[in-house]
């Protein structure tokens, strides 16, 4: 999706998106949070200090992440950046100072090497094309410390009900969605030492009884999404 597209779908973004995901019983901010939530787990899992932390958003969007950080890294400094500067704007005035918005101009992100201890980023790599994905993902790297860690959250093309989710998405309509081996192998290629995948997101609401054996499923390949996690462990 052009730069224009995402520019003309930022103001009615969140509609959208509640509109398309009603199926599930559940808000956007369900899975927003979600991620967030997960994201904590797993960096609490490999016992990784979770204060203090500056946060890179990357493809931010109009901002859903932002309330989530600031509920489960209260103290993290979070720079939300995007190629899309009416979706950063919308963001703005969400959200405000809970976060620094950057645009970002589509090759080189503007900030300096060694940066950051955490980045993220969520449904934003299927917009983008293919040959673009190691070059993006080496520049992410750049800026993360050796350590830190990135999560890449991406729709998982062995669900069919995500499948069918995305291709009756307006905002979706350029989407190449990725397997979770393709999007690990590119994190590699990146320079990522150490890579892992995760599958989440398995239940809808009329089967939240179940969502406790969610971390018993995160190996199994039917989640609706999946996160590849890449640490940094030599910056080259």
């Amino acid at each position: 999706m052009e730069r224009r597209q995402f520019d003309r779908f930022a103001d009615e973004y969140m509609a959208l998106h509640a509109r398309n995901i009603a199926v599930t019983g559940e808000p956007p901010e369900y899975f927003h949070e979600y991620k967030i939530r997960y994201l904590q787990k797993i960096l609490d899992d490999k016992g990784y200090p979770s204060g203090n932390l500056r946060i890179l958003d990357f493809g931010t969007g109009v901002g859903n992440s932002v309330p989530f950080f600031r509920k489960y890294f209260r103290d993290c400094e979070l720079v939300c950046t995007d190629v899309s500067e009416r979706s950063l704007e919308v963001a703005r005035r969400r959200f405000g100072n809970c976060a620094s918005y950057v645009l970002f101009e589509g090759q080189t992100l503007p900030f300096r090497s060694k940066s950051f201890d955490l980045a993220f980023t969520a449904c934003v790599f299927h917009h983008i094309p293919a040959v673009e994905h190691v070059g993006l993902l080496h520049e992410i790297h750049r800026v993360l410390v050796p350590g830190g860690h990135l999560f890449l959250y991406e729709h998982n093309p062995l669900n069919p009900l995500t499948v069918r989710a995305v291709r009756t998405c307006e905002f979706d309509d350029d989407a190449i969605l990725i397997r979770s081996s393709v999007m690990r192998e590119r994190l590699r290629r990146a320079g990522y030492s150490r890579t892992s995948v995760r599958y989440c997101v398995f239940f809808p609401k009329f089967l939240r009884s179940l969502r406790i054996l969610e971390p018993w499923l995160a190996s199994v390949a039917i989640g609706a999404q999946y996160c590849v996690v890449g640490t940094v462990t030599d910056q080259g």
